[in-house]
């Protein structure tokens, strides 16, 4: 059997480590009933989504979605200790709570006919008011173990509300709602539990995360990392871009960007220190590379789920419209890696170092084999929520066939689901927490509060409205829970943005990006923390080097909201290569100013640096006025190249190599 269906606790499901940190090893008799949940959540889904009838009967949708609660949920509590004198036993209130909860659910599954026609939402009976409200208080305690304190307290702050709304001041100021009306909403109606939550567990995203835990548990984590060495190890700074394209792989697969930190961090890390890069840079390297993985075609993140759930904008249509803007992301961060590269001479992986393309691709053809077909599937056939089930099935066919001769025995398939079950119950756990806030915002009627309230401070001048937003997304983004920012977000300023005509899946975009960049923006930076702590470097300045490194994703949401056309949604076909070739020479241009290093020229020098970083900008921006203006400014930097050139020219005729231009320095005009 290929080894990478066995080695797995410090590769391939790294998000142990940090998104389910400190996660209790389940005693034997525990380990099976954990295996035998997960098979069944994975077999009850099946059964639902393609409407089998294995069982004898059609679940209904509430149905399904308490069975998952019931199978899942237990699992928080079992493998998340609540305190770290917890780690190495299970507490018997941990086992209480388990009990409880499945309990609770599965009762509540058996009851789904007074639960669908709403008599429970509004005068729930006193049995149904107790058990649902020790739901919502074990819901709550998840939150805890999955999120940590700050996302329990956001939870907690914003599910009340609805208790006091009736003393909350100005446009937050609602009517008051009963203890037994808001426990209604929250566990028996479409507005809590069995709406936006379960929709995304129980809809579009498990598909997803049972594909994502074949992959990772397979080998696909260790496989990207090879062919990331392949492409890019040879060529100067090497390991650096290393990092970054294995990043985007394995963030995709992931969909988290501590997990990805935590992954491929403790690969790439040390291996950019070995080649010469200083510890903050490395780490700031991979921090920025993970951060923008969340967000990369096919699978994205959780947080694209919940989008689809909000928006009912298909997901075929978000991969290809978060496509350009991650290309461009990463374009900048490869082009600012490969001028500190230049500028410090430092050189790549040599070939004999480096894996041999064959071997590495025959044992991992088929990843990206049944990746395309993943994209074939959503892109061409339109299967939508299907497709992730038809990818799994080829990919463990295939897995199966090629290892049967080898060994895939019991172990590999005990693996495979262990790594599913994973990223069901943590996925499960911190975002069911998430169902009382929908419930009170909705009740409440706070998110229309929350648009009005930009509106007016904006006047509905669409700029100041987006920066509005901004400030808003980075401040929610701060809690360190992406989903619960855009979540809130998405209720509350989102309509704020669309109001000003702005397209809709630019908007949501918009929120998610400046959401997610308080992992790498002090004071916060848990992403850029973490990779410091990783490569032994000071966490604030790895930190600034990261928000370096990541200047594009500091401004292109702001191009794709005026233009649409970088998220391919309007335009024509020469509309859309316009500006994504303007926005690709922009790009190249910002990163080449700040980093003081321009391909083709050399080393820059600051009034060069200057003038390129506002050219690059102008390019970028999708106006055709800043176009014509970057080329009037550019005249006198060419200008100034050619004669420095000439410069260069005739000295090295004479036989003296001196020079005075602004442009470039002697180093470069030297080499």
């Amino acid at each position: 059997m290929d080894k990478r269906l066995t080695k797995d606790k410090d590769t391939q499901y790294a998000s142990k480590k940090v998104d389910i940190a400190a996660q209790r090893k389940l005693p034997f008799p525990l380990q099976i009933v954990f295996y035998i949940f997960t098979l069944l959540s994975v077999l009850i889904a099946v059964d639902f989504f393609f409407s089998l009838g294995l069982l004898g009967f059609y679940f209904t949708e509430y149905q399904y979605y308490y069975i998952l609660i019931a199978l899942l949920m237990p699992f928080v509590y079992l493998l998340l200790p609540a305190s770290k004198t917890a780690q190495s036993y299970i507490p018997w209130y941990d086992y209480f709570a388990a009990a409880t909860i499945f309990s609770i659910a599965f009762y509540f599954s058996t009851q789904y006919e007074p639960i669908q026609w709403g008599y429970w939402t509004m005068n729930p009976p006193l049995l149904s008011l107790i058990l649902g409200t020790v739901l919502i208080v074990l819901t709550m305690e998840s939150a805890r173990r999955t999120g940590g304190t700050a996302f329990l307290i956001v939870c907690i702050v914003l599910s009340i509300v609805p208790l006091i709304s009736h003393q909350l001041p100005g446009v937050l100021n609602a009517p008051r709602f009963e203890f037994k009306i808001l426990v209604g909403h929250v566990a028996f109606d479409s507005e809590g539990f069995l709406g936006l939550p379960m929709k995304v567990i129980g809809g579009t995203l498990f598909g997803f995360l049972i594909f994502a835990g074949i992959l990772i548990r397979t080998g696909a984590g260790a496989f990207f990392l090879d062919m990331a060495n392949i492409l890019g190890g040879r060529s100067r700074g090497g390991p650096a871009k290393v990092a970054v394209i294995g990043s985007a792989f394995f963030g995709s697969l992931s969909g988290s960007s501590m997990a990805n930190i935590a992954g491929t961090g403790s690969v790439t890390i040390p291996a950019m220190k070995r080649y010469g890069y200083p510890n903050y840079y490395a780490g700031a390297v991979e921090a920025c590379a993970s951060t923008g993985g969340v967000l990369m075609p096919p699978v994205m993140g959780a947080v694209v789920f919940v989008m689809v759930t909000m928006t009912q904008i298909p997901y075929a249509t978000i991969l290809v419209a978060a496509l350009i803007p991650s290309i461009l992301f990463y374009l900048g961060l490869l082009i600012q890696i490969d001028g500190f590269a230049a500028k410090n001479g430092l050189k790549g992986v040599t070939r004999e170092q480096l894996p041999r393309f064959w071997p590495v691709f025959k044992n991992g053809w088929h990843f990206i084999f049944v990746l395309i077909f993943l994209v074939w599937g959503l892109l061409v056939m339109r299967w939508e929520v299907l497709t992730p089930f038809y990818a799994s099935a080829l990919l463990f066919l295939i897995i199966v066939i090629m290892f049967k001769k080898t060994g895939f025995n019991l172990g590999a398939l005990l693996s495979i689901l262990e790594g599913i079950g994973g990223l069901l119950v943590y996925t499960i756990g911190i975002i069911l927490p998430l169902a009382p806030v929908v419930a009170a915002l909705l009740i409440t009627g706070l998110a229309p509060s929350f648009t009005a309230g930009i509106l007016n401070l904006s006047g509905g001048i669409p700029f100041i409205t987006l920066l509005l937003g901004f400030i808003a997304c980075y401040i929610l983004g701060m809690t360190g829970l992406l989903v619960s920012a855009y979540l809130f977000l998405a209720m509350g300023l989102a309509p704020a943005l669309e109001a000003t005509g702005f397209n809709v899946l630019g908007v949501h975009l918009f929120i998610i990006y400046y959401a997610m960049l308080s992992i790498i923006t002090p004071p916060v930076a848990a992403g850029a923390f973490l990779a410091a702590n990783i490569a032994n470097a000071k966490p604030m300045q790895t930190a600034v080097q990261a928000m370096r490194l990541g200047v594009v994703i500091y401004v292109i949401p702001f191009f794709f909201v005026y233009e649409p056309a970088l998220i391919l949604q309007e335009g024509t076909v020469w509309q859309i290569s316009f500006h994504i070739a303007t926005a690709v020479l922009g790009v190249l241009l910002i990163a080449s100013s700040l980093e003081g290093y321009l391909i083709g020229i050399g080393k820059l020098k600051v009034f060069s640096r200057i003038l390129i970083g506002i050219i690059g900008f102008l390019i970028a921006m999708p106006s055709t006025a800043g176009v014509l203006l970057s080329f009037v400014l550019a005249i006198p930097i060419v200008t100034l190249w050619v004669i420095d050139k000439r410069k260069i020219r005739d000295n090295s005729d004479t036989g003296t190599e001196r020079s005075t231009s602004p442009v470039m320095t002697q180093a470069t005009q030297k080499k």
